[in-house]
Formats: C-alpha cells, sequence, structure tokens
C-alpha cells in the first residue's frame, strides 16, 4: 500500500488532515480544473497539526473553489477553528461579489478577534493560513498570514503568489510592537524567542508583538495559467519554488502531483508536517 495515502478522499475531508498521513482529489463541475491534496504527518512527536479545506462550493449562482493549507502550532487547536470558520467568515461578508480584497481582509482581522477572544477554549496555540478562491475558474484570490506558501506555475515558471511573514524581514514591526527578533546560531529567527513567523492566527500571548493581517493577491486564469500549489513550510523548508514546479509538471493528475511533492520533501529530510495541494486548470 502506498504509504503516501492511506486514506481516500471522504475519510480525509471528514479528519481534516488528523490523520498521519491522507490523500485525496476532486473536479469542477463547471470545467477542467481538477485538485488532488496528500498530507502527511512530520517526524515531531506531536499529533498532525496542519489541516487543510479543498472543495468547489456553489453560491449565487457563481462556482467557487476553496483551498487553504493552515499550519498550527502549540497544538492543533487554531487551525481547527480556521478549517470551520475562516471561509464562511470570508463568503458571508457581503462586499465579497464587489470588493474579494476587502472581504477577504475584513474576514481574516475578525477571524482572529474570535480566536483570541475564544482562548480558553483555543488555548495559547495558533496558525499560519494560505488561502486561495477560485472564482468561477477564472479569477483567483491568495492570501496568507505566515510562512505557508501559494506558487502558481505559468508556462512551466514558478511565480510565487505569496510572502512569507518572517521574523527577520518584518523585524521593523516587531520591535515597533515591543517584541524582539532573536536569531540563535544553529535556530531560526524567532519572535520574542519563540515564534518562528512574524503574522499568525492566534498566539495571544504574544499577539501584542504580532500581526495578522493578511498579504492579499488575484491572477486572472487563462491559457497561460498551468497549475497552483499551496503548501505548509514542510515543503518549502527542503525546496524552491521552481524545483516543486518542475515536480508536479511531470504529471496532469493533481492527486499524484501531490504525492509525488510530499515523497521528495521527505527524501530531503523534511522533518515537519507536510500538507499539499495542487489545483490543475487544464488537462
Amino acid at each position: 500500500m502506498d504509504n503516501l495515502c492511506c486514506f481516500n478522499s471522504v475519510y480525509s475531508q471528514v479528519v481534516g488532515g488528523r490523520s498521519s498521513c491522507s490523500s485525496g482529489k476532486g473536479r469542477s463541475h463547471q470545467a477542467s480544473v481538477k485538485y488532488g491534496f496528500s498530507l502527511v504527518k512530520g517526524k515531531a512527536n506531536h499529533p498532525m497539526e496542519d489541516y487543510h479545506v479543498a472543495k468547489f462550493i456553489q453560491m449565487q449562482g457563481h462556482e467557487l473553489g476553496l483551498f487553504a493549507i493552515y499550519d498550527g502550532h502549540l497544538g492543533d487547536s487554531v487551525p481547527a477553528y480556521l478549517q470551520k470558520n475562516l471561509f464562511s467568515n470570508i463568503l458571508k461578508d457581503e462586499e465579497f461579489w464587489t470588493d474579494p480584497n476587502r472581504s477577504i481582509s475584513k474576514a481574516y482581522e475578525r477571524t482572529d478577534q474570535a480566536i483570541l477572544s475564544h482562548s480558553p477554549d483555543l488555548g495559547r496555540g495558533g496558525s499560519t493560513a494560505v488561502t486561495a478562491i477560485l472564482i468561477d475558474n477564472r479569477k483567483l484570490w491568495i492570501a496568507n498570514v505566515g510562512d505557508s506558501r501559494a506558487v502558481l506555475s505559468k508556462k512551466g515558471q514558478a511565480v510565487q503568489m505569496t510572502i512569507d511573514h518572517e521574523p527577520n524581514t518584518e523585524r521593523g514591526s516587531i520591535e515597533n510592537r515591543g517584541g524582539f527578533v532573536s536569531n540563535m546560531p544553529g535556530d531560526v529567527a524567532r519572535v520574542n524567542g519563540q515564534l518562528a513567523v512574524s503574522r499568525a492566527f492566534g498566539d495571544k500571548n504574544l499577539k501584542s508583538h504580532l500581526r495578522s493581517d493578511p498579504d492579499i493577491k488575484s491572477a486572472d486564469i487563462n491559457s497561460d495559467t498551468d497549475f497552483l500549489i499551496l503548501a505548509s513550510d514542510g515543503l518549502w523548508k527542503v525546496m524552491s519554488n521552481q524545483e516543486a514546479v518542475d515536480v508536479a509538471r511531470k504529471t496532469k493528475d493533481p492527486q499524484r502531483a501531490a504525492k509525488q511533492l510530499a515523497a521528495e520533501a521527505l527524501n530531503k529530510d523534511s522533518k515537519d508536517d507536510i500538507s499539499i495541494i495542487v489545483v490543475r486548470f487544464k488537462g
């Protein structure tokens, strides 16, 4: 049995990445767009902390593709909350159809406020987020907080659609909020010696030094657009954007592409949870 795929798509949706390894796929009802995902638990001795969303829905006469990776830390309660609530908070905003950028930004902010106000239940943990909304298979809206990343392949060339929010690149903002960035030998930069990202949902104890506003980008899907990769840093720590695109290009089956990327990350000795969604726009 394929050691990267233990559950079919139905079970993966139910457990939402809770299994040590799951994989699945789906497709648009209106076009040839297909997606596949692969989630593999890392080598750390805590449970899987990555959650995902991958589905097409019908809404107000439109088809929406909803794709997300939420990479949790200090437990899985915040990514689990995001999996249930972030997209619905975006889509219930009345401005979504006229100003998606503003709706996404407001929903990220409101969702973080809700997480912080639920903090006794949700604990002190936090999560990154990278979300992609595909509207009628023509327009893509991508947002992120933290270091989970979205990369588009256009004519085989990797185009990074998100910004990695890392402590060293956002040191000014952290210090202006009274925090500090530590750079210990042999370790990554960390906010207050703790957190390796400079923006996150949750993290109540560090929130006064962190931002949770997303970077947002849009893209038109046209004949040059091959596919989209969303992944947690379990992939990006060991593979460049172009390397990931080159691996995913080798197969037209997005589920196989996602599993191949996960296998490659494991071969390169990635220790972290690895979550990957590949959305292929043409056959």
